[in-house]
Formats: structure tokens, sequence, C-alpha cells
């Protein structure tokens, strides 16, 4: 009875190592190479078409690494003037002009290399793009610089910086480098957002674009009118709704014989009699309503 118990108790434990054996190895998937990535820099990044990994490090951007199921690992810092970023065990790695994903791919690398890990999973997020910025200077709330954190377009970053002021026009210039030329562009914000406008003005902007916002065009009324001063000359304006946004007449002023300062084709300031006050108001006109003989 004793020897039939040894017996098996022998053959139990062997199927029990022999299972345990096939479930930790039998369905193991294979080792995969380590990724392949090239220290040569990245080309330069294509205007118009930008892929869903657009934005490259560079130095000054502040990254957050983090390894799966190593949180010893994890690491923020700001990447370095060699464009190196620091990271417990492997050291310094360079990920200037890699995209976040690339340097994901080089993070694994090393710690693979390294024999630290196998197969590690690697991320990498952007704390922030101090590199990669955009200038928003004029008539906005709050000029200045903002980080490109994300796939920005123009009228996402003109409401980072607070929106146009009342006084900015709703044309604006984007300054761009193309070709290694300065390229201004004018686009109209108002228009992409009319029933016939279109988005397509709406550019994904780039790092070292200017976005300028100009003082909107502006009239002057003086005379006989309710509130003389300087106002915003709108789309389609005429100079009797020019007349009407001033406050209108004063009981003594009269709309015969208005009278507009406008400069002419030659830049020199000429005054004019409009053939109608239905006609346009055009920027820098200064209206002089007169008073009544009657």
């Amino acid at each position: 009875m004793t020897s039939k118990r040894l017996l098996l108790a022998v053959f139990l434990a062997a199927q029990l190592l022999g299972f345990s054996g096939c479930s930790l190895f039998r369905d193991a998937p294979a080792e995969a190479p380590p990724p392949q990535i090239s220290d040569s820099p990245l080309p330069a990044q294509p205007p118009g078409s930008l892929p869903a990994d657009t934005l490259f490090l560079d130095t000054g951007d502040v990254i957050r690494v983090t390894v799966f199921q190593s949180p010893d690992m994890q690491t923020e810092g700001r990447i370095d003037e060699s464009g190196a970023i620091s990271l417990p065990l492997v050291g310094s790695v360079q990920v200037r002009s890699c995209t976040p994903h690339q340097a994901e791919l080089k993070i694994a690398q090393a710690l693979e290399k390294g024999k630290f890990l196998r197969q590690p999973q690697v991320t990498v997020n952007v704390v922030q793009f101090r590199s990669q910025q955009v200038s928003v200077l004029g008539n906005v709330s709050r000029p200045g610089r903002y980080p490109l954190d994300l796939r920005y377009t123009l009228s996402d970053m003109l409401a980072v910086a607070g929106g146009v002021t009342p006084s900015g026009a709703d044309v604006v210039t984007l300054s761009r480098r193309e070709n290694g030329r300065l390229v201004n562009r004018d686009i109209d914000v108002e228009m992409m957002y009319t029933p016939s406008g279109s988005r397509a003005a709406d550019i994904i902007l780039e790092a070292g674009d200017v976005i300028y916002v100009r003082r909107a065009p502006m009239f002057y009324v003086h005379g006989e009118i309710q509130r003389p001063g300087t106002f915003r000359v709108e789309r389609g304006m005429t100079i009797r709704q020019a007349i009407a946004t001033a406050g209108g007449v004063t009981p003594r002023g009269t709309l015969r014989g208005v009278r507009i300062q406008r400069r002419n084709a030659e830049g020199k300031v000429v005054e004019i009699t409009p053939d109608s006050l239905d006609d346009a108001v055009q920027a820098s006109d200064v209206i002089r309503v007169r008073e009544s003989l009657f």
C-alpha cells in the first residue's frame, strides 16, 4: 500500500510539473527583434499635410516617460541643449527631431540593449512644447508667444489668445517661412463662418508662425452729430449707416450737403460730396455733418 501511494504521488508531481511548463511557455510569443531607429535627423515637417504624430521634439520641451509595469522608470524632464533626455538606468537618450512615438521606440531600444527590460512598452507624453511656439500680435486680448501643444488651427490660436478685440480687423495676416522665404498671407476669419464660407482657410499652424491682427478700418464723424468720434467700418456700411452709428444728426443738423474728406488714388486728401447717402464708407473717411440753414 505504501509503495502504491508513493508511485501515485510521483506520477501526480510529474503531471503537475509538465502542465506548469506548458502553461508558461507553450503560448509564449516569439521574441520580437528590437526596433531599428536611425540617429539621422528627421526631414523637415511638410507644410499643409500633417500626420497624426506631427510635432517634433526639440531643446526645452518637457516630456513624461512611462514604462508599463515599471513605475520606478517614470520620469519627467526637459530636453537639454544636446537634444537628450536623462532617464534611469539608460542615461541620456537623444530625442531631438523625433516625434513622441519615435522617442518611445528609441527609449525602448535603449532599455532592451542594456538588458534592463524585455520588450518594454514605453509611452512618451509631451507636457510642454517649449520649442514649438506661435506668436500672436496686434489687436488680440492677450498677445504673446504660445506653445504649439496640439494641432492648433488659426481660429484655435486666436481663441487661446483671448480673441480679437473690438478694434481688431476681421482679416488677419499669417507670416510663415516657406522654402526659405518669409510669406505673408491675409486670411479673412469672418468669411470662414458665413453660410457660403470655407473652413479651408482655417489652416493648421506650424512652429514659428506669426499671426498679426491689424487694427480694423475706422471712419470719423464730426459736426452736427450726436456722438462725434471714431467708429469701426463694418462690411458694406453706407454713409447713412455710419451717421446712424454716431447717433444721428442733432436738431440743428441736416443730411443735405454731407461732406466727406477722403484720400484719392494719389494719396491726397480731397473733400467730396457723395452722390447718395447709400454710397459705401471707406477706411479713414472723415464725415462732416453741416448745420441746417433753416
